[in-house]
């Protein structure tokens, strides 16, 4: 048997090894000089990821796959393995290197998830990065927990209550990187789908006595009564899970976790994900589309643009507060230099909440603390000016704002005024602060005039006129004497060096003199960067107040925002009561009208909703006449209204709106099993069980995901229950290709029949994009088809089948395709006539249909004659037509 010699590991590959054990699931970066170093299964992902070079290196005889890259590069090669999705563990070497040590002892000193993310690079400056954490009840039927922290920033909330609840939030707030239980993963992509970055923790975390403890540590508090989550027992646990995982990702240091909030539910506007996602709200799906957060994002710090990210998704149901931002808008509309002061100052302010909770994380440079600094001092400015304005909202939160100015001084002191980015290069603690740092720069910067004043000073003791001072690597600095004076040298001087024509010697005073040159520049990097920790120590018990100064500033940026938007876009302050009344005049979409080519004017339009009055508003109209439109825009001006916008209208008076659900569009969830069809009856169901008498529903073409008669069925018994149901009078605009459901507004009084004008000439139809009573009967979809670059033959084929069905009045009853297969239409050109010559008369038409040797039509004939149609309604008009249909079925073929 042959002897097996055990391949030996190097001590480099054996510390790795022992690391890497430690992070299995983390793409390690291993610090080796001035590189990071990849090995193994990391190289190759790395190599793949980054498109670095992939080489090898022998590790006891065997080959290990190698990649690295310098480590001044890190800022370019990180956010790109993150952003693939990877775990990136930095390992660093926590020691200089020496001849003495064989290996450099080396630890991980940060992990970086999607979630987790501080460097800049790795963030979008107007959105929050939030790590989530979803807590599942015990029960099926118990309330979810879900918790959002924001490293960055240092903002954490909870919020608790059912899955659509939950569902909405992550809609909302879009996190980074979601932790749920190790055996809760499969329940958590049924409920919430797979489009979330997931990371799962032990069961054993998720319970109440640990993350309890988690969180009453991290807060120093006796109880969490104060923060208002006490009775949040799902929510808690999510939290603290939070918590948990930051420890375990060497994020220990956690002081600008200063509070934790509670996202109560009946505070806000209600918008469930399909809501947020059809009103585009926070992004366009579309190829180069614009959203209602690009057109209203006016925000000069990032601090403003991620709360009006909030804002947006977060209408407010309180009038007063409503009231509040109304009149804080109102105030900068009118003055346009307080507007414009205030825009300049806020200039100067920067990304405070995040310069100061990198101070505990250990993550902010000198640049960045001066930055601090100078947003401190332009609060000041700001302050002033707030409180002199004539808004009681402003001068609010102008009394809250606090300068800091001692904070201000005491880095404008310490720090100068352009510092270097990196403190290991100097230059960066202000002169004149430190006496000892100060000596140790006027030695470096006046090392040869100090030997002069030696020189000189020597000289005169001594009278050796020829004394001179020199420099070797062997002693250093020495005193050079001739032979003709060295009979003159004090007893105090060492001889070092004897030459042919000279002697050389060294004093006390030159040896520390010496020392201090030669050392000055470590000392002065050593002594700067114990000045620096110590700033930032101090720093760290401002942190609280700096963060509510972040807020303030957030607000009014925000509502500085709103004022710039509504100066640019003719917005007028919308009319906020406790009625249960819409009522807009001349409005417009914020969007659209914003995208209209130039010299194109967007029309406007009235609508008029009340529970009493007219409660449904039925529409009807072509294909792209502006149905959608004229929906999406009266909902965006009510979520404009609330969340303490002015609105693109000429006048709106909007009573108080909880809660807006849109069932508009279609799409596929093939990964669930889901039809088109399936997804919007679940949306429309969810709107139906959830509906209050403050709801506004947005319906567009319900039931065309299924047949005609389905989905005419569908679509009138969801009007006849929105009006009906006796629990609430939902106000709904419910636009339709349907105009059978015209019928309605016959027999049910809260509902009224309007239409989008067109205008037709000649051959081609214009849209008018005006809204007026009344319904529509035609949808004019092969004009649309000619508009969109159909083939003309298939245009004139599609005319001519119009032609014969209009002539038999079968539109007025349901789908041209299943009516024409019921009686027998030929649908189908013959391949040997031209289209222009396809249509036929009335009596052809009779013939194609009833003149024919099939034993069916003598019951068809029958069965028709005893139609009167006048007296049918369009339901009874389907029942006969699908009985019609059950006769020639049920005939042998």
């Amino acid at each position: 048997m042959a002897n097996s010699k055990s391949k030996k590991v190097t001590p480099l590959m054996a510390q790795y090894n022992k690391i890497k054990a430690k992070y299995p699931e983390a793409l390690l970066l291993y610090r080796v000089g001035d590189f990071y170093e990849t090995f193994g299964e990391d190289a190759v992902k790395a190599a793949q990821v980054l498109g670095i070079t992939l080489t090898s290196r022998n590790n006891g005889g065997s080959d290990v796959e190698l990649a690295g890259f310098p480590y001044h590069s890190v800022d370019t090669y990180l956010p790109r393995l993150v952003r693939a999705g990877y775990r990136v563990a930095i390992c660093e070497q926590l020691e200089k290197p020496s001849k003495e040590k064989k290996i450099v002892r080396r630890g991980v000193t940060e992990i970086v998830t999607p979630g987790l993310a501080v460097d800049d690079q790795l963030l979008e400056y107007k959105s929050n990065n939030f790590l989530a954490c979803v807590a599942f009840g015990r029960g099926k039927k118990d309330a979810c927990g879900l918790s959002l922290l924001d490293l960055s920033t240092g903002e954490f909330l909870v919020a608790e209550g059912a899955v659509d609840y939950i569902d909405k939030l992550l809609q909302s707030f879009q996190p980074k990187e979601v932790l749920l239980s190790k055996d809760k993963r499969q329940e958590f992509e049924r409920v919430f789908g797979d489009r979330f970055y997931l990371t799962t923790q032990d069961e054993w975390v998720f319970t109440t006595d640990y993350t309890d403890e988690k969180l009453l540590k991290q807060f120093k508090a006796a109880s969490l009564k104060g923060f208002g989550v006490e009775e949040l027992r799902v929510a808690r646990i999510a939290a603290g899970v939070a918590l948990h995982y930051l420890e375990t990702t060497e994020n220990r240091n956690l002081k600008h976790i200063t509070r934790i909030s509670r996202l109560a539910n009946d505070r806000y506007v209600w918008l469930d994900r399909f809501t947020i996602r059809n009103l585009e709200l926070l992004y366009s799906p579309h190829d180069h589309g614009v959203s209602l957060i690009d057109i209203l994002d006016r925000t000069v710090t990032p601090m403003g643009g991620r709360l009006l990210r909030k804002w947006v998704v977060l209408p407010l149901k309180d009038k007063a507060q409503i009231e509040a931002r109304h009149e804080a808008v109102r105030t900068f509309v009118d003055s346009a230099p307080l507007l414009q002061d205030l825009h300049a100052s806020l200039q100067q302010i920067g990304d405070v909440e995040r310069l100061i909770s990198k101070v505990p994380l250990g993550k902010v440079n000198p640049r960045e603390i001066r930055a601090l600094s100078d947003a401190l001092c332009a609060m000041g400015p700001i302050r002033a000016r707030l409180m002199d304005s004539p808004s009681n909202t402003l001068r609010q939160l102008a009394e809250q704002l606090d300068p800091l100015p001692d904070v201000c001084s005491e880095i404008g002191r310490r720090i100068r005024d352009e510092p270097a980015v990196n403190l290991a290069k100097g230059g960066v603690i202000a002169d004149g602060f430190d006496a000892e740092l100060d000596e140790l720069r006027d030695i470096t910067k006046n090392s040869k005039n100090r030997l002069a004043a030696i020189q000189q000073r020597e000289v005169e003791r001594t009278g050796i006129s020829s004394l001179k001072i020199g420099f070797n690597n062997v002693f250093g600095y020495y005193l050079e004497v001739t032979n003709k004076y060295k009979q003159q040298v004090p007893p105090g001087w060492t001889r070092k060096q004897t030459l042919t024509s000279a002697e050389r010697y060294i004093t006390e005073e030159l040896k520390l003199l010496e020392d201090k040159i030669l050392n000055a520049e470590d000392k002065i990097l050593q002594r700067e960067e114990q000045l620096y920790e110590d700033l930032v120590l101090w720093l760290q018990d401002y942190i609280a107040p700096v963060q509510r100064n972040a807020g303030l500033l957030a607000r009014i940026d925000c509502l500085l925002g709103f004022a710039k938007v509504a100066n640019r876009q003719r917005y007028t302050e919308p009319e906020m009561d406790e009625s249960q009344d819409i009522d807009i005049v001349q409005g417009r979409h914020p969007v659209i009208e914003q995208q209209l080519e130039v010299g194109e004017q967007y029309v406007p339009n009235d609508v008029q909703l009340d529970p009493d009055g007219q409660q449904i508003i039925m529409i009807t109209g072509p294909n792209m006449a502006g149905k959608s439109a004229l929906l999406r825009q009266t909902a965006l001006i009510c979520l404009l209204a609330q969340m303490g916008s002015f609105v693109p209208a000429e006048r709106a008076r909007i009573g108080i709106v909880d809660r807006v659900f849109t069932r508009v569009g279609a799409s596929d969830n093939i990964s669930s099993g889901e039809s088109t069809f399936m997804v919007e009856m679940n949306e429309t169901a969810s709107i139906m069980n959830n509906i209050t008498d403050r709801s506004l529903i947005l319906l567009d073409e319900i039931g065309r995901g299924t047949s005609t008669f389905d989905g005419i069925s569908i679509a009138w018994a969801i009007a006849e229950y929105l009006h009906n149901n006796g629990r609430a009078r939902p106000k709904t605009l419910f636009a339709t290709h349907y105009h059978e459901l015209n019928e309605l507004a016959e027999s049910l009084p809260r509902i009224h029949n309007y239409s989008i004008a067109i205008k037709e000439h000649g051959n081609r139809i214009i849209f008018l994009r005006k809204l007026i009573a009344g319904g529509s009967q035609h949808s004019f979809g092969i004009h649309v088809a000619r508009m969109a670059g159909m083939p003309t033959s298939i245009v004139a084929r599609a005319g001519d089948i119009l032609t014969q069905l209009e002539a038999q009045h079968i539109t007025e009853q349901g789908d041209p395709a299943e009516l024409a297969a019921a009686n027998d239409l030929p649908l189908t050109a013959p391949a040997t006539r031209p289209a222009a010559t396809a249509s036929l008369s009335t009596d052809a038409l009779q013939l194609s249909i009833f003149e024919t040797v099939d034993p069916t039509a003598g019951r068809l004939r029958e069965l028709l004659d005893m139609v009167n149609i006048n007296s049918m309604t369009p339901i009874e008009c389907m029942m006969k037509l699908q009985e019609l249909k059950l006769v020639i079925e049920e005939t042998p073929s």
